[in-house]
């Protein structure tokens, strides 16, 4: 297989790789499986050191590919609660094994 075929727009791992990239999304996504459901405000305490207009994009985005569900309860006062989807849940059980991976990886890395 080319190296090329990586760098095409519908390439399976630059699609998964949009979705994850960036410095907060996969904390983001660990966040919201840890805690079942969270707020936003919630969020960005977890998340510290990240902007309110940071969570938003990254929360639109991941609202946009299926991978976070967004309930808003129309309460007084109202509030929004993030959790993911199942696409989510199937998400970070590819990453799980990306972890197992990781630390296999690190294992052999340290015998060196």
């Amino acid at each position: 297989m080319s190296e090329d075929k990586f760098l095409l727009p519908d390439c399976p791992l630059e699609y998964a790789t949009n979705i994850m990239g960036g410095k907060w999304k996969i904390r983001l996504i660990w966040e919201l499986y840890e805690a079942d459901y969270v707020r936003f405000n919630q969020l960005k305490r977890q998340l510290n050191g990240i902007t309110d207009m940071m969570l938003s994009k990254i929360l639109k985005e991941l609202v946009k590919e299926d991978i976070v569900k967004r309930v808003q309860y129309n309460e007084i006062p109202p509030h929004v609660e993030y959790s993911l989807t199942p696409n989510g849940l199937n998400l970070v059980n590819a990453l799980n094994e990306v972890i197992k991976w990781s630390k296999g990886t690190h294992k052999v890395s340290n015998l060196k």
